[in-house]
């Protein structure tokens, strides 16, 4: 009996660029990443990770020994990012460390979502450095929003396109320090450099349909959630030391399963900030 998963059976080979070799992970999404010359700088591959990103949505780089510094470079490559006062990195602000211990209740959010969805203009990217994780358990999911959006039906679709609604930062165990973290965006957005389309509603943030009575709402958006957590459009992968995960937040939501029991957990996060309006 083959040993190799379902997914990979049918997945393109592997892709080489100028700096990175890209192998995919499933055809919908997620895709290994190495470096051609692991010597060199990662910023170094800033431009091919960001077109690998437009087509597997999700990047997966093992083996990395990253810094503050080294993430902060690679993050000014990607795009422009905000300091963050609470959590940033005293030298750079713009990278925030996070840290768990067998005190803490929770590591990472263990519920789909879409980062920051309720900001007026939610970051673009994401990315994710893990310098120290359990012996074992711990794992990180990805749904494609793609996916999620082309496997509903045309009627669904077209009833959906004219549709917004509320997302809340307050909803979440993560309160943000703003004064009215709000924001209404379509139910489904196009990306602004690939132009497909995808659904932009999640568990965490997304409060309420604009536009409809409370009950139909809480339909649409009950049908919603439990339509994006269909395993098919997902991918999943096991936490490693030195992992660095890069994500397109615009057509992906993720969540963290950590199937083990509380341990020593540190790392690294960037978000991309999108100063474009595209939303």
């Amino acid at each position: 009996m083959s040993t190799v998963p379902i997914a990979m059976r049918n997945s393109p080979p592997p892709i080489t660029s100028s700096t990175i070799t890209v192998t995919p992970i499933t055809p919908r999404i997620g895709a290994f990443v190495d470096l051609l010359n692991p010597a060199a700088p990662i910023d170094h591959s800033a431009d091919d990770l960001i077109r690998a990103l437009e087509e597997h949505l999700v990047l997966v780089l093992r083996n990395q020994t990253l810094d503050a510094a080294t993430i902060k470079r690679l993050g000014d490559r990607l795009g422009p990012m905000d300091a963050d006062a609470k959590y940033g990195v005293p030298e750079h602000p713009e990278v925030r460390r996070f840290s768990s211990d067998t005190t803490s209740d929770h590591v990472l959010s263990e519920e789909w979502h879409s980062d920051s969805s309720w900001l007026p203009e939610p970051p673009i990217v994401s990315g994710l450095y893990l310098d120290t994780v359990p012996p074992m358990g711990g794992m990180l999911a990805f749904a494609s929003m793609y996916s999620a959006h082309d496997a509903l039906s045309t009627s669904m679709q077209t009833y959906l396109a004219d549709l917004s609604a509320m997302h809340d930062g307050r909803l979440s165990r993560y309160k943000p320090s703003i004064p009215d973290p709000t924001a209404i965006h379509p139910v489904i957005r196009a990306h602004p450099v690939t132009g497909r389309k995808a659904l932009y509603v999640n568990s965490v943030f997304t409060d309420r349909i604009v536009g409809v009575s409370p009950q139909e709402s809480r339909a649409i958006l009950d049908f919603l959630f439990d339509h994006i957590a269909n395993a098919y459009f997902q991918v999943r992968f096991e936490w490693e030391p030195g992992t660095l995960v890069l994500w397109d937040n615009r057509c992906t939501q993720h969540l963290s399963i950590w199937n083990c029991p509380p341990r020593a957990c540190a790392g690294y996060r960037i978000q991309i900030e999108d100063r474009t309006g595209s939303l």
